[in-house]
């Protein structure tokens, strides 16, 4: 099929074109309760042409066509045609395109590269279900997905790459029936075949899913220091992430600069030193990625994106980022973090955090309220909201570490003084 395009281009003879080309292989599971409800083995070809055109003006346009595996020359031809007409209707400033790279990348000899996709998908169902223990709450349903995905990418000027990339997803949920019917869904990803953290995200998750069954809507309003953690601290941190790219600081939806302060921490508070981990070994338009650093001590480092928005700004384009690791190793262990009073919400019903004003909230499922003697409360409802702003100047991090496909780092987060809306007793 690549042979086919690459023909069929010559006759178009765009400005420029790049093709993306997957091969995913796939072992899914799929369980209700312990049992093994579903065992599917999937492989499966994606592939896609961009085509870029330039007009007398210098302007270029550009649009992106996929194509499935069983389409015709002649399907092929009408698509690309159609598609390359359609690049004349979204013309930019005109910007040069990566510099060509061929290289041919060996995968790593890990497990999850190595072990047949069956094999990894049999030892994380086993270490999800060696997640539960003697609580009241169990795994109601699970999924679970392993896939195996190799990518070339050949383009106009030269590129031609290929690597393999690995990953382990899926998600359960988590329920509780007593003494109120209560469920909490948690979703994953790893890049390594991480049995022990999965491990530890199941009994993590049952324990807050039991405790979510006995809380009460006893939350009142007021200022409280709220400690963050898991998947919370990284979409905190994923701010400095989205306020940072090329393509939010082009148009000036941010006003961010390189080796601008970003955050400046208070005395005894965190400065962030924030790293944009390479999760492969080029992005999709072929450009080489590697470790770079966002963040040193709140100074903004690197602005990162795509070609077309990096070359806009006059910057090394470095491809898209969607992992990171904070490199703080925290100032006090967890259990010194949640000392009271505060707040500690696990679980929201969706918590997010606006890359735009730079606000943080959620509405509460699950949260525990320590008081100044260290009593621990279970509750639920009620919603917080704080600028983020106005807040990361005390930055207080947990020596204790989490680690996903997207985050690697402290555990734990605790500002200080947010506004929370509760709910009365009932």
């Amino acid at each position: 099929m690549l042979e086919t395009i690459k023909r069929i281009l010559q006759e178009l003879a765009p400005a420029a074109w790049r093709i993306e080309n997957e091969q995913e292989e796939s072992a899914e599971l799929f369980f209700v309760n312990r049992l093994l409800d579903t065992r599917r083995m999937k492989d499966v070809s994606r592939c896609s042409v961009t085509l870029f055109r330039v007009d007398e003006a210098g302007s270029k346009g550009f649009t992106t066509v996929p194509l499935s595996p069983g389409l015709s020359e002649e399907e092929i031809r009408s698509m690309l045609r159609d598609g390359y007409f359609a690049a004349s209707f979204a013309m930019n400033p005109g910007y040069e395109q990566p510099d060509p790279v061929q290289k041919t990348v060996e995968p790593d000899k890990t497990p999850l590269m190595t072990l047949p996709l069956s094999e990894s998908a049999g030892k994380m169902a086993s270490a999800l279900f060696a997640g539960e223990g003697n609580l009241p709450a169990y795994i109601n349903s699970a999924e679970i997905f392993v896939t195996r995905t190799h990518k070339r990418i050949l383009s106009s000027e030269g590129t031609d790459l290929s690597w393999v990339k690995a990953q382990v997803t899926g998600e359960f949920v988590a329920q509780c029936k007593m003494p109120e019917d209560v469920e909490i869904y948690q979703s994953f990803a790893y890049d390594q075949l991480d049995e022990a953290a999965l491990t530890a995200l199941v009994k993590e998750t049952l324990a807050f899913t039991a405790d979510r069954a006995r809380a009460k809507k006893s939350l009142k309003s007021g200022n409280y220091d709220l400690v963050l953690t898991g998947e919370n601290v990284r979409e905190i941190f994923s701010y400095y992430l989205r306020r940072a790219a090329a393509h939010m600081i082009y148009p000036g939806y941010s006003t961010w600069q390189k080796d601008m302060p970003v955050q400046t921490a208070q005395e005894g508070y965190a400065s962030l030193d924030l790293t944009l981990a390479a999760t492969e070994p080029f992005s999709t338009e072929g450009i080489p990625m590697k470790d770079r650093v966002l963040l040193e001590k709140g100074v903004l480092k690197t602005i990162p994106g795509t070609n077309r928005f990096c070359r806009y700004l006059e910057t090394e384009p470095t491809g898209e980022y969607h992992k990171l690791r904070c490199e703080n190793e925290g100032s006090a262990a967890f259990k010194e973090l949640i000392k009271g009073p505060c707040l500690w919400a696990v679980t929201f019903s969706d918590f997010q955090m606006d890359p735009m004003g730079g606000y943080l909230g959620g509405e509460i499922r699950l949260a525990y309220l320590v008081d100044e003697e260290g009593k621990v409360t279970p509750v639920t409802g009620g919603s917080v909201s704080a600028s983020l702003l106005e807040k990361q100047g005390e930055l207080l991090l947990s020596r204790e570490r989490y680690t996903d496909a997207s985050y690697e780092g402290p555990y734990g987060i605790r500002l200080r003084n947010v506004s929370v809306a509760g709910e009365e007793s009932e």
